[in-house]
């Protein structure tokens, strides 16, 4: 009977995850997750035929982070604001894992990457409760209110400016709903 593996899949991604959340994507490999083990590199290989293997699941277990977060306002008072806060939340409390998911060159125009997330259909459906558009229309709108909240998101993944919760709150729903006066105003011109 072969022996049983020291280290499970599991705790290699788990060991995994915590160390991109800590020191970013770029500082990790296989000797440095065999450090923390407190182990030789075998293990990761005898679990994962590939680091990109590892990746690819450390990367699942982030999306699901991402996820949980964007799924949290579905019950508030107003969930397409929440949604715009959460992504935001997201990238303060996990900048590393916020590079990964939205700051990698994808080559994608706004509307395929902001479609490529699968939550992507759910926050369109969302917005529209708000704002009374058609699918297409609340699309349109959704990639300019996405990337103001992107925008955002970035300068506080990256540090380059601290916002405050509230700051963030009011921002947000203040240019939000400035941005749907004029979406709708422009709308209407063009009747």
């Amino acid at each position: 009977m072969p022996p049983i593996p020291k280290f499970q899949r599991e705790t290699i991604i788990e060991v995994t995850y915590q160390l991109i959340k800590e020191e970013g994507l770029e500082r990790v490999n296989a000797r440095r997750i065999a450090k923390e083990l407190g182990c030789s590199v075998q293990p990761i290989f005898h679990n994962f035929s590939t680091m990109e293997d590892l990746i690819h699941e450390v990367n699942t277990k982030i999306y699901a982070k991402y996820k949980e977060y964007i799924m949290r306002g579905q019950n508030s008072e107003m969930p397409y604001k929440q949604i715009g806060l959460s992504y935001i939340q997201f990238a303060v409390d996990y900048p590393e894992f916020f590079k990964i998911l939205f700051m990698k060159e994808t080559m994608l125009d706004a509307e395929n990457f902001m479609m490529a997330d699968v939550l992507g259909d759910h926050i369109i459906k969302e917005g529209q409760k708000l704002t009374g558009l058609s699918y297409e229309e609340q699309k349109k709108f959704h990639i300019k209110v996405w990337v103001f909240t992107h925008g955002i998101a970035c300068l506080v993944a990256t540090k380059t400016i601290r916002f405050s919760k509230e700051e963030i709150d009011k921002l947000l729903g203040s240019t939000v709903l400035e941005m749907l006066e004029g979406y709708k105003k422009s709308r209407e011109e063009k009747k």
